[in-house]
């Protein structure tokens, strides 16, 4: 017997809204259709009207969990095209507050996957660890979740060595979460080995990145493979895993939480003085892009100026934009109960993804519209 389950745009096991479109035949997925658009928020087109200094406000709003990244990601893009030289206390800054953000990030989304299995335990032990490192982003940056530590040309404020040693003391609680992280992870793994299976080759045909890349054996870190920052003056292993899986997947975002404790170590102990921004000038004619590691994989930004304080274009490539295309490579032939863990395990995030295309039905093209027609459209 065949049967199509439609999931969302509004369910308990989405986050953000999206339909899945899922059909079982004896208990089996043998096809998915994903329908998005429901978050929509247009942020390309708005950068477009607001200045350089606000689209930054922009950016860290794209994601709740990759403020950092996104935020890093832009700077980087701006600052090329002014061809500024950031001091390097402001890089360390920006490379410590992006771990700590990778860390919550992390923690967060193994809560998440332990809800999926119903391991409410494991669940409140590691939220309310993690609301300790909250706790300590807030004095740093001002904020809690939206860090706005970063400025174009440096960062917005500095660190003091007494909260520097009060993150490094934090770090010590952390890896005991880490280890508590691991361990439960490992007695989960009878649910999460064997499904949502991604081989190395499909991997590389369908471009994915960040863990679910390193989960299907490929070693792949913006980090390392383009450093930026102060990336190149610290030591870190990327950790990769050749089970292909659910299972491997979560393994590689709790090795990491250990490699972005030991990187945040030798931030704090390496973090040079001299001071945190500069200056960049009058906006110039050019374009360039950026990218970054972010928690979720390889972020791409990409900025066109015209001379203004206003850009001509500003593009993002977000890593859930290209992972999400391998969801359905790894739910069909998957038990119905699967889908949960197996979509848990991509780290989705929706409002990253959402892009809208107006097409014409008479002719098949595709244009732009401007914010007036968007909102006149009935």
């Amino acid at each position: 017997m065949t049967e199509i389950i439609k999931i969302g745009p509004y369910h308990p096991l989405n986050l953000e809204p999206e339909i899945y479109e899922v059909t079982v035949r004896d208990d089996k997925i043998v096809d998915v259709e994903i329908e998005q658009g429901y978050t929509h928020r247009g942020i390309e087109r708005l950068m477009e009207s607001k200045s350089l200094n606000q689209d930054l406000l922009l950016a860290e709003r794209v994601c709740g969990l990759c403020s950092q990244a996104h935020s890093t990601a832009y700077c980087l893009t701006i600052e090329k095209i002014f061809g500024a030289e950031i001091p390097p206390r402001a890089n360390y800054i920006r490379s410590l507050v992006f771990e700590l953000d990778r860390l919550h990030s992390h923690y967060m989304w193994f809560v998440l996957l332990f809800h999926t299995l119903h391991e409410d335990g494991h669940l409140i032990r590691i939220l309310d660890a993690r609301e300790r490192l909250m706790d300590l982003l807030e004095p740093i940056c001002g904020n809690r979740v939206h860090f706005s530590i970063n400025t174009l040309g440096g960062v917005r404020r500095d660190v003091s060595a007494g909260m520097l040693n009060k993150v490094k003391s934090l770090m010590n609680n952390l890896t005991k979460l880490s280890d508590y992280t691991m361990k439960a992870l490992k007695d989960a793994a009878p649910k999460l080995s064997g499904i949502g299976m991604l081989s190395k080759d499909k991997a590389r045909a369908y471009g994915v990145v960040g863990p679910v890349l390193r989960a299907s054996g490929i070693k792949s870190d913006i980090r390392k493979d383009d450093p930026y920052d102060a990336y190149q003056e610290v030591d870190f292993d990327v950790p990769t895993e050749d089970g292909c899986d659910v299972f491997s997947r979560a393994l590689v975002r709790a090795r990491e939480n250990f490699e972005t404790i030991k990187l945040i170590r030798q931030l704090i102990d390496r973090m040079p003085k001299g001071e945190i921004r500069v200056d960049l000038g009058k906006p110039p004619v050019g374009a360039d892009s950026g990218r970054v590691e972010a928690p979720r994989g390889e972020l791409i930004y990409y900025a066109k100026l015209n001379g203004t304080n206003y850009p001509e274009r500003v593009k993002l490539r977000p890593p859930t934009y290209v992972n999400d295309r391998a969801v359905v490579e790894m739910l069909v032939g998957e038990k119905l109960a699967n889908l949960p863990p197996i979509l848990e395990s991509l780290d989705r995030c929706i409002s990253c993804t959402n892009r809208v295309t107006v097409v014409d039905e008479r002719t098949g093209r595709s244009r732009r519209i401007s914010l007036d027609e968007l909102r006149r459209l009935k």
